[in-house]
This record gives structure tokens, sequence and C-alpha cells, in this order.
């Protein structure tokens, strides 16, 4: 039943924007991409997104260290090159496109990371990132930063060769107010916070009258709210193209 109710919530754009609005951007940059290019999803993890690059010519990258329950799909894909991110073994210039979602946040040296996103790009060739600007720890022990501001990509993906970077906010701050008001209602379930038998009798039926309000009003208050967002200081996370410098892109 818990596990019904976990899919119903990723699947839900009002109860899990974040990932849903992440896949819809990415199958959209994928689509821009010329039939047979040559495609590196860095940090692929389960690689959720190889089905939107049937097109290309799709291989994979990971560190293959964590736990499969830690994996969004509970498992690894087929991994093409287990290594480090910051040191893939393939030639300069060998990919037309790299994809790289929810990693560097994971790395001890991210800086080294996007110098060799750059390095393994064809000139004119395209970067997809996401990363967060605030996120939880997960993914533990290989959790490092936090997230990542606006100004860290525009400071450090031009020192490393990339130029043309556009850089998007997932949602506003109204979203990620609704994400956090779901994850409080789901993180004091009942029983879930382990208090002694008397205190959680109590909690149980103040938890069933929250739930209406805190899960499900104020995500849609909140996602009503966030178009009216101007500074989305809070947003959760960004999604980020640019163009390896020296070439035209590739894409349609």
């Amino acid at each position: 039943m818990l596990q019904t109710v976990r899919e119903l919530i990723k699947s839900s754009r009002l109860l899990n924007f974040n990932l849903v609005d992440r896949d819809r951007w990415v199958r959209a940059q994928a689509s821009r991409l010329a039939p047979r290019s040559r495609v590196l999803d860095v940090g692929a993890g389960s690689a959720p997104y190889r089905d939107a690059f049937a097109h290309c010519e799709y291989r994979s990258q990971d560190f293959t260290q964590l736990q499969p329950d830690q994996l969004r799909h509970r498992g690894y894909g087929a991994i093409d090159y287990v290594c480090d991110a910051a040191a893939i073994p393939v030639a300069d210039a060998s990919f037309d496109a790299v994809l790289c979602t929810e990693m560097l946040e994971h790395v001890p040296e991210p800086i080294r990371v996007v110098r060799e996103l750059a390095r393994i790009l064809k000139p004119g060739g395209l970067l997809i990132l996401t990363a967060p600007l605030g996120s939880g720890i997960h993914q533990e022990p290989f959790h490092f930063y936090g997230g990542y501001t606006p100004y860290w990509y525009q400071r450090f993906l031009p020192e490393v060769g990339f130029d043309r970077i556009q850089i998007e906010p997932n949602a506003g701050s109204f979203r990620f107010f609704g994400q956090e008001s779901i994850r409080f209602v789901y993180s004091t379930r009942p029983f879930a916070l382990r208090m002694p038998l008397p205190l959680e009798l109590l909690w149980a039926p103040v938890w069933l009258l929250l739930v209406p309000v805190l899960g499900l009003l104020v995500p849609l208050v909140c996602a009503v709210l966030d178009r009216f967002d101007r500074e989305r200081r809070f947003t959760v996370g960004y999604h980020i193209t640019a163009l390896r410098a020296g070439g035209e892109s590739e894409r349609k």
C-alpha cells in the first residue's frame, strides 16, 4: 500500500513537481538532438532517460558505489564506463551531447567534473545539466554539497570552455514550499518518528487532520501562487544548457 502511494506521488506534478518537470525538460532537450548523435549520460545511475535518447547513440557512466535502495529504480542500469566522473576514459571531443542530472552535489570536486564534461564534448556540443539549489542529505556518504546557485554556473562553466549558457529555475519558491509541506506530512506519519506509544496514539489523529491541509491544500495553493513569484530565491534547483565553445550545435 505504501509503495502504491509513493508511486502515485512520484507521477503527480502537484505532489512531485521537481521530478516530473525535470523529466519533461530532459526529454525535451533529448528530442532536439539530431538522430545518431553520440550522447553520454554522466552519473546515469538507473539510466531513467535511456529511452529518451533512443534516436541517439547513448552511453552511460557512473561510479556504481551506491546501494540499490539509494537509486531511483532500485538498481543501476547498464553502465558503459564505470569510473570517476572527473576522469572518463574516452578521447577528447568524443560526444555530441552530455547529460548530467542531479549528480554534481555528489562529487567532491565539481569543477573538475565540469571541466571533464567540456573535454569530452565536441566543439558546439550540448551540455544538459541539472542540479539542486538546496537538498537534504541523501545517497550518503556520497553527498558533499547542498546545491548550486546560478552564479556558480555563470562563474565556472565559461572558465572550463562553455558558452551560450541558459539557466532555468525548476519552478519558484512557492512550489518549493509546497514540496516541503508534503515532506513534513510524509516524515511525520504515525510511527515514522518512533515516539513512545502514548505520544504516537495522540499524534495519529492530529496527523490525519493535517494530511488534507498540508498534503493537498497547501501544495495546491503554492502551485497557484508560484506563477507570481518573481525572485525565486528558494527554487528547488536549476536546469542548464550550454554549448562547448568553438563550434555549432548539432541540434535541429
